[in-house]
């Protein structure tokens, strides 16, 4: 592990929560909050022994889908989030797999609340609708003319991973289109979450609600690609 430490903060406040993380020990690498990406890269790259984010930015779905991307590499179950606030003296250190050590020259603190995990599928125990079915392979289809992944489907709704920007009430338009037919219509953004998954670029998953979809075209693409 490398004796470095990381902090994401907006802008305005960098400048004050780098002179607090002054006594993290060894090299400081800051960036802005609209750098956070080119910020994983340096810590899945350096791996160092503390990441700090600000606590405005750690809110957020791009700051919570870091963290998230950070706890779920195997290699870097050593490093220590913190949140630091411009305008509180506390620094919380959040959660780490159970049994990894503290780092040296940690500062402790309590223990912030787990970070929100993606929202839950449409269907909770039953109260679905309709059976949604999960889709076989790689399946792509359009959202808005944008390509994104079919992750399962109904005939009423559909889970689907973009790489473009999908928020909850956006309406939208689909197409389902294969070699045996295209299948065209509405529908609005029941959910969405970001997330920055390993090995892969960032994106939503998005629960999309359909608005006048032909339930027949529908079904009948579902069964040519659903898994069986």
């Amino acid at each position: 592990m490398d004796p470095c430490a990381v902090l994401i903060a907006n802008a305005d406040v960098l400048s004050a929560l780098k002179a607090r993380a002054a006594d993290f020990g060894g090299e400081l690498l800051a960036f802005t909050d609209a750098d956070a990406l080119i910020a994983l890269e340096v810590i899945t790259k350096r791996r160092p022994s503390i990441v700090a984010l600000e606590r405005d930015f750690a809110e957020t779905p791009r700051g919570m889908a870091l963290i998230n991307r950070i706890k779920a590499d195997g290699s870097l179950e050593r490093v220590e989030i913190r949140v630091m606030s411009p305008d509180d003296t506390e620094v919380r250190v959040l959660p780490r797999a159970p049994g990894a050590p503290t780092p040296a020259g940690s500062s402790g603190g309590t223990a912030a609340a787990a970070v929100a995990a993606p929202p839950p599928a449409l269907d909770q125990r039953g109260t679905r609708r309709a059976p949604r079915h999960r889709i076989k392979g790689k399946v792509e289809i359009l959202v808005d003319g944008n390509v994104a992944m079919l992750v399962d489907l109904s005939v009423i709704g559909a889970q689907v991973l973009s790489p473009t920007i999908l928020k909850p009430n956006q309406r939208v338009r689909m197409a389902l289109n294969d070699d045996l037919g295209n299948v065209r219509f509405n529908a609005a953004v029941a959910w969405a979450s970001f997330e920055i998954p390993p090995n892969s670029g960032p994106r939503y998953r998005a629960g999309l609600a359909f608005v006048d979809a032909d339930a027949h075209a529908v079904d009948a693409f579902c069964i040519r690609h659903r898994q069986h």
